[in-house]
């Protein structure tokens, strides 16, 4: 790979902001575009180049980080997708749904645009720090053709296959082990709490060895000490990503007994005026305040 390979980027909120520097600082050449305007002048002040979405689809790489489905399927429609250089590689990196995986895979292939599903792992502190993990699926090439620039934004990555709905499915379940602990830490602080202990220490001994994961010793303190601020994923993404599990669950003929629970607690989280523009750690609020909807 020429060291200055040029990438597209194309979504900018937090994580879509961590990875267009992480990239620069990696020595790619970054054009952008977003689909709002915003405050771009730290990255144009360090070379990346803010482009028009026809233009950002004919680089070599074009990487994707949007907000959910309905978003992913307007800006890769067939209007948009039919303007774009075939051969190009598109590593969409959002949380999906497998449907929407599928269709957009599908979309893709008509136009001669190759597509690799690749959702990631972390908060966008893991991008810039180089920790990110990521999954994909697709085309065994395209992801060999690929590799250089997995290895330059995360730490590791996974071929899960050529389905790529098996990618955004692992997310998914990956996401859902980590709301689970979201809550779980909730309910363990508030517990100590309730009974005098110094939450600190007990997040100290939590974490010392028995749950000394990313998950854990990440969002641990943050529970802990309130930091919910400024949010590294929202409330509506959680509450987004928990019906896409449901959905998956349920076209998989599952039935996921405690998420129509945790669900609840994004719903009433989403609409609670103190809550809903914070991190969505800040759901432990709900069990501190005891009033878990539940």
């Amino acid at each position: 790979m020429a060291e200055k390979s040029r990438v597209s980027l194309i979504g900018l909120g937090s994580m879509g902001t961590a990875m267009a520097h992480r990239l620069l600082d990696q020595g790619f050449a970054l054009d952008f575009w977003n689909r709002s305007a915003k405050d771009n002048s730290e990255l144009l002040a360090k070379g990346a180049v803010q482009v028009e979405l026809s233009d950002a689809l004919k680089n070599d790489f074009v990487i994707s980080i949007l907000s959910n489905d309905a978003a992913a399927l307007e800006v890769f429609s067939e209007q948009n997708l039919s303007a774009a250089t075939a051969g190009t590689i598109h590593i969409n990196m959002s949380t999906l749904s497998p449907e929407a995986s599928e269709t957009l895979a599908k979309l893709h292939a008509k136009h001669g645009i190759r597509y690799i599903a690749a959702p990631v792992l972390g908060r966008p502190i893991a991008i810039t720090n180089g920790k990110l993990l990521i999954v994909a699926a697709g085309d065994p090439k395209d992801i060999e053709a690929a590799a250089p620039v997995f290895e330059k934004i995360s730490a590791q990555y996974w071929n899960v296959g050529t389905d790529h709905a098996k990618a955004n499915l692992v997310k998914l379940g990956v996401n859902y082990n980590l709301i689970h602990a979201l809550q779980a830490i909730g309910e363990s602080v508030a517990l100590v709490e309730s009974g005098g202990v110094d939450a600190n220490t007990f997040m100290e001994i939590l974490t010392h060895t028995a749950f000394a994961g990313s998950a854990y010793a990440g969002y641990g303190p943050m529970i802990v000490n309130r930091r919910y601020t400024p949010p590294g994923f929202s409330m509506t993404l959680g509450l987004k990503d928990l019906k896409l599990i449901e959905d998956a669950a349920s076209a998989g003929g599952l039935t996921l007994p405690v998420a129509a629970v945790l669900r609840k607690l994004f719903e009433t989280a989403q609409v609670d005026p103190e809550l809903k523009d914070l991190d969505w750690s800040a759901i432990a609020e709900l069990t501190r305040r005891g009033n878990n909807p539940a």
